[in-house]
């Protein structure tokens, strides 16, 4: 029995992609039909960058998937606020962004206020090793 070169590589390849990230990681604004997700993956284990996009879901009259800036493998933590109704204003480092499930709208916030709009709902975080969604102290 010959054995096909290019198998060989195939552990070679796995390894490669041991360190990829791909998650998506939802805040339940009203069951699982009403949600804000952010989705993140890293395409390659060397690469720093971990491509981003956060979903938007009030079905079944909006979903819609908006591309936001990289983050890196280990965060940073995305904080969400109330803003209004049906919309929220999200935050990761220095950047600030409106998402409405109303509107079924993701857009950068460049002139956001010094201080958050509304009340903090919970963050998305790193916890060992996996994206989650934690809740405010005191929220449910």
């Amino acid at each position: 029995m010959k054995l096909d070169r290019r198998l060989l590589l195939l552990p070679l390849m796995l390894v490669g992609l041991a360190g990829c990230e791909n998650s998506a990681t939802a805040y339940k604004v009203e069951g699982s039909d009403h949600a804000l997700m952010l989705m993140r993956e890293q395409r390659y284990f060397w690469a720093d960058e971990v491509e981003q996009a956060i979903v938007v879901a009030r079905l079944p009259k909006c979903q819609r998937r908006v591309s936001i800036w990289p983050g890196s493998g280990d965060g940073p933590v995305m904080n969400v606020y109330e803003a209004g109704y049906q919309l929220w204003a999200l935050q990761q480092g220095r950047r600030w962004y409106l998402a409405s499930t109303e509107k079924c709208r993701v857009q950068d916030w460049a002139d956001a206020p010094a201080t958050p709009p509304g009340a903090l709902v919970g963050s998305f975080r790193m916890r060992d090793g996996d994206m989650v969604f934690e809740p405010a102290s005191g929220d449910k």
